[in-house]
């Protein structure tokens, strides 16, 4: 029997958590799907955290932070950076101020924190503001936002803050190319470091059957973008989630010659409008 959908009226984080399944939403005038476990090989806890904020009944903001991985303390970086975020969005609401100002406010807070925290502690954040079927996306570093429409068109996809992000967009490298780069998870903008920037992308407004996703880069460290495209595309947004983890699990426990394999936490959040 199908589960149906949790209507969220108060914000939702979840950091530090290995989810067993895909989670569903009602979630500003739409649905949304959320999945986060740690890395099939770790002994350590999950680094990455999500949240899905509510900001009216057809506005809510989606995040996805990665705390970076080899640096200490990753797990407390990405928990403060979602909380901080949360945080700005629901004083926005109370002081009927804009989302966008709100958004950029809670990662600038998050960024004096964390660099307050010392030890070079930092994370990586995937932002999506949400007004009706409008969306505009806020990113640091190299989490992944992409949109795509029903029969797999891209219609939106940001750049990743890295050497090797900069490498594919210039025409240097291939995709293929840079999912082997030994620089590949070398990231050169992060929430943790005086020279923190905020990319801003502009408003896209979502047709009906299309499909946001924000991932951190377990999912793009270990499908191509076409197969990411391919496998949510279609179908519930419960199916499409579970396949995705699967996918992105089977390949990091199974390396295979010619395909990507890249170990690591994984989250994302789906979303489709009505």
């Amino acid at each position: 029997m199908a589960v149906p959908p949790r209507i969220l009226t108060d914000t939702l984080i979840h950091t530090q958590k290995d989810m067993a399944d895909v989670e569903t939403y009602s979630f500003a005038g739409g649905k949304a799907a959320a999945f986060t476990r740690r890395s099939p090989f770790k002994e350590t806890v999950n680094e990455d955290a999500l949240a899905l904020i509510p900001a009216g009944a057809d506005a809510g903001v989606l995040v996805v932070a990665d705390g970076l991985g080899g640096l200490p303390a990753g797990e407390a970086a990405s928990r403060l950076a979602v909380q901080r975020l949360a945080e700005a969005v629901r004083a926005a609401q109370r002081n009927n101020a804009a989302l966008r100002d709100a958004i950029l406010n809670g990662i600038e807070q998050a960024n004096r924190e964390i660099i307050a925290l010392g030890g070079g502690s930092a994370t990586t954040i995937a932002v999506v503001e949400l007004q009706g079927r409008l969306m505009r996306s806020y990113h640091v570093g190299d989490s992944l936002i992409l949109v795509a429409g029903q029969r797999g068109k891209v219609k939106y996809q940001t750049m990743p803050h890295s050497p090797v992000g900069y490498a594919v967009e210039s025409g240097m490298l291939d995709e293929s190319e840079a999912l082997h780069h030994a620089e590949r998870n070398i990231v050169s903008n992060v929430i943790g470091s005086p020279e923190m920037r905020i990319d801003i992308g502009p408003t896209f407004a979502l047709a009906p059957r299309d499909t946001l996703l924000l991932a951190s880069d377990g999912a793009p460290d270990n499908l191509y973008i076409s197969e990411l495209v391919d496998c949510i595309r279609a179908g519930s947004l419960r199916r499409i989630g579970r396949e995705l983890a699967a996918r992105c699990h089977e390949r990091m426990r199974h390396p295979r010659p010619g395909t990507p394999s890249h170990p690591d936490d994984l989250s994302f959040i789906l979303y489709r409008p009505r």
